[in-house]
């Protein structure tokens, strides 16, 4: 059996860093092969009673791909140094492009890489204060990006059925 290998701005990453990127890089690639060979005005568009549309899939697990790799590098204060549009970031405004999103997702993308390759993955901040987190919880890097590659997985079913539901393509079956 080899170890896993990837390589990330010409550092050649191996072990667990670079399983969790090569685990990141398939979700991200089902999801990018979800909005293939859409218009922005099909990327813009709501297929199901959800608010949801494929366009804003991708600006949101950039927004929070970004978010909590800033978390990871400098704690809940850094996480949300820039606002985000709780409700906006689920929707393509009509002056973005899906092109364009989908190059804001590789830039992001590419910095969590470099960030991965560098990083202590046992090291840990304190989460920020929300109902949804234990008071007083910890995370690791580890799990940041386990939690990425998760909400990424979990955001790349949701876009195969809006897919689906937009022109009978599937992505994941």
């Amino acid at each position: 059996m080899s170890m896993p290998r990837t390589t990330v701005t010409g550092t050649t990453v191996t072990g667990e860093r670079a399983e969790l990127l090569e685990t990141l890089a398939r979700h991200r690639g089902f999801l990018r092969y979800t909005v293939r060979d859409l218009t922005d005005e099909q990327a813009r568009r709501r297929t199901t009673v959800s608010a949801l549309c494929l366009g804003g899939l991708i600006k949101h697990v950039t927004a929070i791909e970004e978010a909590w790799m800033r978390f990871a590098v400098g704690g809940a204060a850094a996480m949300w140094r820039e606002p985000l549009d709780w409700e906006g970031q689920f929707r393509m405004a009509e002056d973005e492009t899906l092109a364009g999103l989908l190059d804001r997702y590789d830039r992001v993308a590419r910095r969590t890489e470099e960030l991965v390759a560098t990083l202590d993955l046992d090291a840990s901040h304190p989460l920020p204060e929300a109902p949804w987190f234990e008071p007083g919880a910890r995370w690791s890097v580890r799990r940041v990006l386990l939690h990425l590659i998760a909400e990424t997985a979990q955001h790349a079913g949701h876009a195969d059925i809006i897919r689906e539901s937009l022109d009978g393509a599937k992505t994941m079956s």
